[in-house]
């Protein structure tokens, strides 16, 4: 799909936050599409969006225009901005827009449900799907996040885009203080939420407790901000 503005040129930054923030990400939106999804993804409105517990989500027809146009919102976290690579926050953007590319030319599951389907286009685009961000984790389930595939197509496509450079994102500044990080890292110590991707039953322990679900005897998964809460 043609590009409003090419992703090989930055957002000049005279153009103010708003219009860099957001032309960046669209910039960004288009550069992976063209690279990982063949360029057949629609256009879609891409939001900031304070939302405990995620690094970003996906929202089916979320939007519509007086004249009856609907679009679909890909949401990014600014709470994380600061403490995340540019690398990462792209990698949350490939990923929704794997849902995207799931609601357009695939089957969605119920609900926020990452299916198999999903995981494979994962796979595809370079982002190995994982419960728990890392190696080992289940690659379905309803809250899945991902990392990054060592010199997969992302890999390589991200290193071309860097290369073209992009503007600093306007983060939140008041997302977490030294103060609160500390309160807050301290009282993950403690109690931490873990969830039964089975049955979604919660129960709460110290993060590195290995907690069985009594009601359908799988392992439950210690949640960390993931990628979906909306998908």
């Amino acid at each position: 799909m043609g590009a409003l503005v090419s992703y090989e040129t930055q957002i000049p930054m005279d153009a103010g936050p708003t219009a860099t923030t957001y032309g960046e990400l669209n910039r960004a939106y288009d550069f992976f599409n063209d690279r990982l999804f063949g360029g057949e993804l629609p256009r879609c409105l891409i939001t900031m969006q304070r939302h405990k517990g995620a690094y970003g989500y996906f929202s089916p027809d979320r939007f519509g225009s007086r004249d009856g146009e609907v679009a679909d919102e890909i949401a990014l976290n600014p709470t994380h901005f600061a403490h995340r690579t540019l690398r990462e926050i792209m990698s949350t953007l490939v990923h929704e827009m794997a849902h995207l590319w799931q609601k357009h030319f695939g089957k969605m599951p119920r609900g926020a449900y990452h299916d198999k389907q999903w995981a494979k286009k994962m796979h595809e685009v370079g982002l190995h799907p994982s419960s728990t961000g890392g190696p080992g984790g289940k690659e379905t389930g309803q809250k899945v996040s991902h990392f990054i595939k060592d010199d997969g197509p992302f890999a390589r496509a991200f290193a071309d885009f860097e290369q073209l450079g992009m503007n600093e994102l306007f983060g939140d500044r008041f997302a977490e203080s030294e103060k609160a990080a500390k309160s807050r890292a301290k009282k993950r110590a403690s109690k931490t939420k873990f969830t039964c991707e089975q049955c979604d039953l919660n129960a709460w322990a110290k993060p590195d407790a290995r907690l069985i679900c009594g009601e359908c005897s799988e392992p439950m998964v210690c949640e960390e901000p993931d990628e979906d809460e909306e998908a």
